[in-house]
């Protein structure tokens, strides 16, 4: 393997082929030939010459051979992370394609962000097989990733509170909700309970806050930055069901949104003045009117609606 370099001549060389990529990174992944054969189902006599001709093309080695062992060369180290993004571009490329071979009669995939998942779909999956016998497939994912798997088509639908604008995809608002205070159990009294907790009620006491990249978060900081004294967040947190937990644990108040709260024993009370939040269903354009789609919407609004303040 080291010494295809010496036998190429320095004009005329080519490329590395798709081929020569996935030799490469599977020897990377496995540092060795018979690993990398076995890998990709391979002969080894064939990923030995699939690799003697990519130094060929290349003009120098990927690999020397030291005690025995394949030992990557510092011309192969500098190309690894560009051929790993050159191969988990094709890996997509090949997931997309087989997505579109898949039949009609597959399950409609849904994606739903982590805090509506433990509350909303006890609820939603028993009404959506009263009412449809298409099989259905869940995944709790991020906004991000939910937008990445629409596109590669490795999903159909997907429930979040970011709005995300992407040529492909449509953002349809499902039901807007405002947004709540929980305490834990017995620190209001029944007659606070029955009255809004104003923002400014919320100078100088402990409140659990969340991570910065959280859609909700951009809402709030805003406002909580202009209280004096300004509430005490020494723990922010990915998710609302953590947020509830400590909450109960008594360790401070929490702002969360109507949905989260679902099924919750808290106390809860809106917060004054309002802040609204918006549920989205994200799909891709072209196929947002799909009858099984609006059925899942159907029943996912059925759930939800009762427990809003308002809805759009």
């Amino acid at each position: 393997m080291g010494y295809t370099a010496r036998h190429c001549c320095c004009g005329g060389l080519s490329p590395m082929r798709l081929r020569h990529i996935e030799i490469f990174q599977a020897i990377m992944q496995t540092g060795s030939v018979s690993g990398a054969a076995q890998l990709l189902h391979i002969s080894q006599p064939a990923v030995t010459k699939a690799l003697q001709h990519a130094e060929l093309q290349l003009g120098f080695a990927l690999f020397q051979r030291v005690k025995g062992k394949l030992v990557a060369t510092e011309e192969a180290k500098t190309l690894e992370p560009e051929v790993a993004q050159v191969f988990e571009a094709l890996r997509r490329v090949q997931q997309l394609a087989q997505n579109l071979r898949q039949p009609l009669e597959r399950p409609l995939r849904l994606l739903v962000i982590p805090t509506l998942a433990q509350y909303l779909l006890p609820q939603v999956v028993p009404l959506w097989h009263q009412r449809s016998r298409q099989p259905l497939s869940i995944a709790t994912q991020h906004s991000r990733e939910i937008v990445q798997k629409l596109v590669l088509q490795e999903a159909d639908i997907g429930i979040t509170f970011h709005p995300v604008a992407h040529p492909n995809l449509l953002m349809k608002p499902l039901l807007q909700g405002t947004l709540r205070v929980i305490a834990s159990p017995g620190q209001w009294t029944e007659q606070e309970l029955q009255q809004p907790c104003s923002l400014a009620s919320l100078a100088g006491q402990k409140l659990i806050g969340f991570d910065s990249h959280d859609p909700m978060s951009g809402l709030l900081n805003s406002h909580l930055q202009q209280l004096q004294p300004p509430p005490q967040i020494q723990t922010r947190v990915q998710n609302y069901q953590l947020a509830c937990a400590l909450v109960e644990a008594g360790q401070g108040l929490a702002i969360v949104d109507p949905f989260t709260l679902m099924g919750s024993p808290l106390p809860s009370r809106a917060l004054e003045p309002r802040i609204s939040i918006t549920l989205y269903a994200m799909s891709r354009a072209e196929e947002a009117d799909q009858p099984g789609m609006q059925l899942l919407l159907e029943c996912l609004t059925r759930v939800v609606k009762p427990a809003l303040a308002c809805t759009l």
